[in-house]
């Protein structure tokens, strides 16, 4: 089953490195395979926090189109969403098992800190309109952030499935990293859907939820954020988790504490740039690797020519490497501790 995953998905191009994609779902432990999962149209490539791109489609579920299958679930099981950064050819090589590969930058690139948020909607809105309802997230808790757990879970987001009424629907993952998100527009955003069909009779319907294209603004507390600022709460953007359909926010809810502030946020001009569509898309044949630094970020190594991949980090204030981007890209400050191979 998985092998089909990899030769339906292959077309999409080469994933580029460090970012992350919902690829497959679980359910009690078990792999369903690629079985309901949506694909991207923008391989995994973020979405950025402009106005334009909150406002658009891929907020929704990354460009991903209706497939056919969806994987069958009761409520309280426990369904995994299970994220990859690894190419799909590498994903082959290791026999699924990307986190044997010594791939660094798996499930997703250590540097890339922030939240991650689980939303359901019916299947016939298509997650258009007021149809999302937020059963679960996580941010900052005791220092540690949720995409720090999500990497020492392999990938791994598990949910229990709510008390929802039988039928057919959408279960979004979402993960906001927020390394370069002390300026405006700048915050990176990773979604994926899968589908997924409720065949207990459970009390919960979703009546009215909130409608994804314009949850998010470029200026929330929780979007324009400085994670080097010595932060130690953070509230999760977006409504709380909808009472009954969850389990409530894994971190603390209120306002981050002056301390965010140590450093400061630049309201930069809202960008126009366009939202990338599987048209546009130049996929990256280039995989990097990657070793730890002192300081705790992620650091591409070198390739054969010495230069660092696109996407890659090229500098920041304790960084250590190769700071010479592949031909085609060049090295942009994003704020002091991180540049960027672009």
């Amino acid at each position: 089953m998985k092998t089909t995953m990899f030769l339906a998905l292959a077309a999409i191009g080469k994933l580029a490195a460090a970012h992350a994609t919902f690829q497959e779902m679980l359910v009690n432990g078990k792999s369903q395979g690629s079985t309901g999962v949506r694909g991207t149209s923008n391989q995994n490539n973020p979405i950025y926090s402009t106005a334009d791109e909150l406002a658009s489609d891929m907020i929704i579920c990354k460009g991903g189109s209706k497939v056919a299958g969806s994987v069958s679930v009761a409520s309280g099981d426990k369904l995994t969403l299970q994220w990859y950064d690894m190419l799909w050819s590498e994903l082959v090589v290791h026999h699924n098992n990307p986190m044997s590969s010594g791939d660094g930058d798996e499930p997703i690139a250590l540097s890339h800190k922030g939240p991650i948020i689980v939303w359901v909607a019916k299947a016939e809105t298509e997650g258009k309109g007021n149809a999302w309802v937020k059963i679960q997230e996580s941010g900052l808790s005791g220092g540690t952030w949720a995409v720090d757990t999500f990497r020492s879970n392999a990938g791994k987001i598990d949910v229990t499935v709510p008390d929802l009424a039988a039928g057919d629907y959408l279960i979004r993952s979402e993960i906001i990293a927020l390394h370069e998100a002390d300026r405006a527009g700048k915050a990176q955003f990773y979604n994926g859907c899968g589908q997924i069909k409720v065949t207990s009779s459970g009390t919960k319907s979703i009546t009215s939820g909130v409608n994804m294209q314009s949850v998010y603004k470029t200026d929330d507390a929780g979007v324009l954020f400085n994670i080097y600022g010595g932060a130690t709460t953070y509230k999760v953007p977006g409504p709380a988790v909808n009472a009954g359909f969850g389990a409530g926010a894994a971190s603390p809810t209120n306002a981050a504490t002056s301390a965010a502030a140590a450093k400061p946020i630049t309201k930069a001009p809202t960008s126009t740039k366009a939202v990338a569509t599987s048209a546009a898309a130049k996929p990256t044949t280039l995989a990097t690797a990657v070793k730890t630094t002192a300081a705790g970020y992620a650091t591409p190594t070198k390739e054969a020519t010495g230069s660092v991949a696109k996407w890659g980090q090229c500098g920041g204030q304790g960084y250590t490497g190769a700071t010479a981007c592949v031909s085609g890209s060049s090295c942009k400050v994003q704020n002091t501790y991180y540049s960027q191979c672009l």
